[in-house]
C-alpha cells in the first residue's frame, strides 16, 4: 500500500497530487464516510487554516468533499493548529482538520485530522483513507458549496479566552515582550492574547500575505528575535512557527531558548511545585546530550523516543508523566492538552519566570548544550542505511571515534526527501568535519 501520511499527516506542494483539488476531495469523503459509519450518524467537523494562499481552496475541496459523502464542516478559518484541536473537544465535533504545512515555505500545505481526545486519527484510518485515494473509484460530484465560516470569530475568541483563563494568577505589567508571528496563524491571535495580561508587546512578521509565512521569519530564524529583543530592550523574546504549535525563546541577553532549554526550566519548575509525576520528562532523541546531563543533577530522568510530536505523546500517555516535547520548540504538557502549543508553552513559561522572580537567562541556569551539528541530505529513495555497507561502514567509524563523549544520530526526516546527519561531541571543528564527510557519503549513494 501506498503511504500518504507521514508523521506529522499529509504533506506536500499545494495543487500537486496528492493535494491537488480532486485527490482532496477525495479525502474529505473517504474521512467522512468513515466517521459516519463509526457513529452511525452524520459526522461533524470542524477546520482551520494557517495563512498560506492555498489554505481557502484546499479547505473548501476537503470540506465539499466531506459534505458530499454526508459531513458537516465549520470553520474557524485562520487559527493555530492547537486552536482546531481545542475547538473540536470544546464544542463537541467529531473531528478536527488543519490544512498546514507548519513550517514550511508558502508552496506547500497539508492536512492534518484531530480527534476530540486531542490526538491524531489512528493508523487504520489512515490507511483506509491512503486506500481510497489510490483505489481509483472514488470521485466527487462538483457542487457550488462554499466554506461555513459564520462562526469563526467566535471560535477564535473562544480558544483565547480559554488560553487566557487557564493562567489567572499571570501578570505581565512592566514587562516587554518581542513576539514573531512567522506571518502565520498566530498573527492575530497573539497580539491579543498577550495584551490581555498587560504586557508590552512588541510585534514583527504579523502581516500575512499568503505567500509570506515563515520566510526569513519565524523560529526557524531566531536571529531576527535575537536582534529585536537587543534593540528594544525588551525582557524575553518569543518567534513562532507558521501553524503556532511550537515556540522558541530569546533571553534577555539575546541569547538563544530552544525546546531543551524549556524542558528544562519546566522540569525544575515543576518539581519543585511537586508536580514533576516520576520525576520523569519525555524528549526525542534529537535533544542535547547536555539536557541529559542536567536532569541528572536534578534527578530527573529522561526518556527518549522517535522524531515526532506522536510519539512524544505516545510515551507521556504510556509513562503518566508531565511534560515532553522537541529540540524544535514542540511542548507538550498532557494535563492541559494533548497537542503541542506555541501559545500555551510560552504562557508556561512566563509563569515559571514571574513565580521564581527570575530573568529567563536565570531560568537556564545549569543547562550546558554540547556542540551540536546537523546537516541535511536530500536523497531519491530511503533506504535502510544500514543495508548500504560505505554508509554503514563510516557510519560506524564515526561512532567508534566519539566513543561515550558524543553521538551520532542518523535518520530520514518523516515528512520531506531528507538524510539528517545529527552530530553531538566535545569539539564543534571535528564533529562538523565529521557529518560533511557522512553527508558526503549519503548523497554519492542516495542523492
Amino acid at each position: 500500500m501506498k503511504k500518504l501520511f507521514g508523521t506529522d499527516g499529509i504533506r506536500g506542494e499545494a495543487g500537486v497530487f496528492p493535494l491537488d483539488e480532486k485527490t482532496v476531495e477525495i479525502i474529505g469523503s473517504s474521512v467522512a464516510r468513515q466517521f459516519r459509519e463509526k457513529l452511525g450518524r452524520k459526522p461533524r467537523f470542524v477546520t482551520g487554516r494557517d495563512t498560506r494562499e492555498s489554505g481557502a481552496w484546499i479547505e473548501t475541496a476537503f470540506c465539499q468533499g466531506a459534505d458530499a459523502a454526508g459531513a458537516h464542516c465549520q470553520s474557524a478559518a485562520i487559527i493555530t493548529t492547537p486552536g482546531v484541536a481545542f475547538l473540536t473537544k470544546e464544542f463537541d465535533f467529531d473531528a478536527g482538520v488543519v490544512i498546514s504545512a507548519s513550517h514550511n515555505p508558502f508552496a506547500d500545505n497539508g492536512i492534518k485530522i484531530f480527534l476530540p481526545t486531542g490526538k491524531k486519527i489512528d493508523e487504520a484510518t489512515e490507511k483506509e483513507i491512503e486506500k481510497d485515494v489510490f483505489d481509483g473509484r472514488w470521485s466527487v460530484v462538483s457542487s457550488q458549496w462554499s466554506v461555513d465560516n459564520s462562526k469563526a470569530k467566535v471560535y477564535q475568541e473562544n480558544y483565547i479566552d480559554y488560553l487566557s483563563g487557564e493562567f489567572k494568577n499571570l501578570t505581565l505589567e512592566n514587562f516587554k515582550m518581542v513576539i514573531d508571528c512567522a506571518n502565520g496563524a498566530a498573527s492575530n491571535l497573539a497580539p491579543k492574547l498577550f495584551q490581555k495580561f498587560g504586557a508590552q508587546v512588541a510585534l514583527f512578521n504579523c502581516e500575512p500575505t499568503g505567500r509570506n509565512i515563515n520566510e526569513n521569519c519565524g523560529s526557524l530564524h531566531l536571529e531576527n528575535v535575537q536582534k529585536k529583543v537587543l534593540e528594544e530592550k525588551a525582557d524575553f523574546g518569543v518567534a513562532f512557527d507558521g501553524d503556532a504549535d511550537r515556540s522558541l525563546f530569546v533571553d534577555e541577553k539575546g541569547n538563544l531558548v530552544d525546546g531543551d532549554a524549556v524542558l528544562w526550566i519546566m522540569a525544575k519548575h515543576l518539581q519543585a511545585n511537586g508536580k514533576l509525576n516520576n520525576q520523569t520528562i519525555v524528549a526525542t532523541v534529537m535533544s542535547n546530550l547536555g539536557l541529559e546531563i542536567a536532569l541528572k543533577s536534578k534527578n530527573i530522568k529522561l526518556l527518549r523516543t522517535a522524531v515526532g510530536d506522536k510519539y512524544v505523546l505516545q510515551e507521556l500517555l504510556k509513562t503518566n508523566s508531565s511534560i515532553g516535547g522537541e529540540q524544535s520548540g514542540h511542548i507538550i504538557f498532557p494535563n492541559k492538552s494533548l497537542v503541542g502549543d506555541g501559545l500555551m508553552t510560552t504562557l508556561f513559561l512566563l509563569e515559571a519566570l514571574r513565580e521564581n522572580d527570575k530573568t529567563l537567562s536565570e531560568m537556564t541556569a545549569g543547562f550546558s548544550r554540547f556542540p551540536q551539528i546537523l546537516v541535511n541530505v536530500k536523497v531519491k529513495e530511503k533506504r535502510p542505511f544500514e543495508e548500504i555497507a560505505e554508509i554503514a561502514e563510516a557510519a560506524a567509524k564515526i561512532e567508534n571515534q566519539l566513543g561515550s563523549k558524543g553521538r551520532l544520530l542518523l535518520r530520514y526526516s518523516g515528512t520531506e526527501n531528507l538524510a539528517r546527519v545529527m552530530i553531538e561531541g566535545e569539539n564543534q571543528a571535528e564533529i562538523q568535519a565529521q557529518a560533511n564527510c557522512l553527508a558526503e557519503i549519503i548523497r554519492k549513494n542516495l542523492g
